[in-house]
């Protein structure tokens, strides 16, 4: 048990430096790409100014030519036109027709100022629909809209085109964060070609940074998307400066998620996307990253049928998803709540059918956040104490049979009797019953449940803006201490859960290592110093990796780790040596007895022993063959 859990905790160990490095390295390169992209992007921006240069001079020469059917459309002036639901205020602009403003009027989502969540404002988002006609091309936010037929919770955006228009019908749903929106053509017959059946969607946005660690909260922003046979991608979550793909792929909607909120565009008719990037945004522009995306939905010229999309502007709640998912009628499973990550499928199952109902039951309650976790810790340690306590009689059997372990070690001191001796320490374990591999597999059920809330903490909409003990905020880090500029490896600030967790992990180590030391032979603890000093290590990478994580789940850490030692602690009281000792010798005497029993299944160690002996065997035919030469 001692020498593979050891090498579990070193592998462990190994993987959280190699992350840690990486994650480092990527930040200090980001700077040096930036400078490349930038001198790029000048280069680029030059190119661009002189080709809307030319854009704006067609552009002036369209708005003067009267007898252009978008003549009447290139004249206005911006204006808006507000709509809103019991959950959601949207202002729409008249230049372009589109979305301007969501803000989330729910009491239950704040900013960081205090005020309602504003998912995008003014220029920070940009949805304009390109259709190609016979002498003129419409690209939405080059024109202005007419508002008409305006309500409190719907309104149509009329283009005029000629004799016809293009209308863009918005309509929210009642106490949904849904909002409808229909493009319909009307008596354009004649403007566009026979063959356009199709309109291009360009949809770009800079996406604002909503919580307090612009790198925790990056790491949880991405685009997501559902294709026609129903599975769900993202193009990155995290990795270099731009992440762009370029592919043709129809899909039933695409999410501009952040961590806690997302817009999600779900087309009635599958769209066919060309392009789709991301790119990352300075730390302190108050934005997060950059996200665009180029597709094409069906357009009937003849305005039969119009173009249908919903669109849902609202927090990444799993329930809420849920509930507006079964508001839309789709006819096949959109599965919106996936925008909630919970892992891999095994941790994704834990999660998903435990830990989200065990959530929701305490939170119901009225509880404070931070008492939910403490009492969630509590349920999962009573859970796993069975292993627990399995593990720990494991180690103390081979601590009880230490002394019997030495007088083998000193049977055979010789380098040249290491097969004899090992041969002997496994009949020595298949005699009494023991393994040293027995508190291993214990021990590792429960890393699952670790993982499963390392992922579904920072997901879990509920913390956001909980606020316990010093942390205003569960979500994000608690800084006690914030020096105002970044040091490399910690940020520009101390996590106080943080460092009590990895204080707390340091007193588990001792405890483990401490226990164990008595299971082990003075030979084995040679062995295993470096082991030993690795598991001491592993707090101080879990304060590098962790210090700007969810304060929520270091607490959680903390109060696990916390119970671990009392719980050992009880464990080491409650457990009599004398008598378990006892309890071994009386295997030993039955099992030497039962020797002879073929009809006895064997077990593990038996099986191990057998092979022992059986290379034993072919060692000493080896020796004897090469004595004769």
């Amino acid at each position: 048990m001692n020498k593979n859990t050891l090498t579990g905790l070193a592998l462990m160990v190994l993987v959280m430096i190699g992350f840690s490095t990486y994650e480092n390295y990527a930040r200090r390169n980001q700077a040096e790409e930036i400078r490349v992209l930038d001198s790029i992007a000048n280069v680029e921006a030059k190119k661009e100014a002189k080709l809307e240069k030319k854009k704006q001079e067609k552009l002036a020469a369209e708005a003067t030519d009267t007898l252009n059917p978008l003549f009447e459309a290139r004249q206005g002036t911006a204006g808006t036109t507000i709509i809103e639901n019991e959950l959601l205020k949207v202002t729409l602009t008249n230049k372009g027709g589109q979305l301007q403003k969501v803000e989330l009027k729910d009491e239950a989502y704040k900013s960081r100022q205090g005020g309602h969540v504003v998912l995008f404002d003014a220029k920070d988002q940009n949805m304009r629909m390109m259709l190609d006609g016979k002498t003129s091309n419409i690209v939405t936010d080059e024109l202005y809209f007419q508002p008409t037929d305006i309500k409190k919770n719907g309104v149509t955006m009329h283009l005029p085109v000629g004799k016809g228009s293009i209308d863009i019908i918005y309509s929210l749903k009642p106490n949904a964060y849904l909002l409808d929106m229909d493009v319909k053509a009307n008596g354009l017959e004649g403007f566009f070609p026979s063959k356009t059946n199709s309109m291009q969607l360009e949809w770009t946005e800079d996406m604002k940074q909503q919580e307090k660690g612009y790198d925790f909260e990056n790491r949880y922003s991405t685009i997501t998307y559902r294709d026609v046979d129903g599975d769900t991608h993202e193009l990155s979550a995290s990795g270099g400066n731009t992440e762009e793909d370029e592919f043709e792929e129809k899909i039933k909607w695409i999410t501009y998620k952040t961590q806690f909120f997302s817009q999600i565009l779900i087309a009635e008719q599958p769209l066919e996307v060309s392009a789709m990037s991301s790119e990352y945004l300075n730390e302190g522009s108050g934005y997060l990253k950059t996200y665009k995306t180029t597709m094409t939905a069906d357009f009937d010229t003849k305005g039969l049928k119009p173009t249908s999309f919903h669109l849902y502007l609202g927090p990444n709640k799993f329930s809420t998803l849920k509930e507006n998912e079964e508001l839309l009628n789709a006819g096949d499973d959109l599965d919106l709540q996936s925008l909630v990550y919970m892992g891999w499928p095994i941790i994704k199952w834990i999660n998903r059918f435990f830990f989200l109902y065990a959530f929701d039951f305490l939170t119901g309650l009225g509880l404070n956040m931070g008492i939910v976790l403490v009492l969630l810790t509590l349920i999962v340690k009573f859970l796993v104490f069975p292993l627990m306590k399995k593990s720990y009689i494991a180690s103390a059997n081979m601590r009880v049979l230490r002394p019997k372990m030495e007088e083998i070690n000193a049977k055979y001191p010789k380098k040249e009797d290491a097969m004899l001796k090992q041969q002997e320490v496994m009949k020595f374990y298949s005699e009494y019953g023991v393994s040293p591999m027995g508190g291993c597999l214990p021990m590792l059920i429960q890393m699952p449940i670790w993982i499963a809330l390392f992922n579904f903490i920072p997901n879990y909409i509920e913390m956001r803006g909980q606020s316990f003990l010093w942390a205003d905020d569960l979500s994000t880090y608690d800084d006690i201490i914030n020096w105002g500029f970044h040091i490399w490896g910690i940020g520009d600030h101390l996590s106080l859960f943080c460092i009590l967790w990895c204080l707390s992990t340091v007193f588990n180590s001792v405890i483990t290592q401490r226990q164990q030391s008595y299971a082990m032979t003075d030979e084995q603890q040679q062995q295993m110093k470096m082991m030993k000093w690795m598991t001491y290590l592993m707090p101080l990478i879990f304060f590098f990796s962790f210090n700007s994580y969810s304060a929520g789940l270091n607490w959680y850490y903390f109060i696990s780790g916390l119970v671990s030692i009392i719980m050992m602690w009880f464990l080491r009281k409650t457990t009599d040596d004398t008598e378990l000792l006892s309890k071994l010798e009386r295997r030993h005497a039955e099992r030497k007895a039962s020797a002879g029993d073929k009809k006895k299944t064997s077990s593990i160690m038996e099986r191990l022993q057998a092979m022992q002996e059986k290379q034993m065997e072919i060692l000493k035919q080896q020796q004897e063959r090469n004595n004769q030469k």
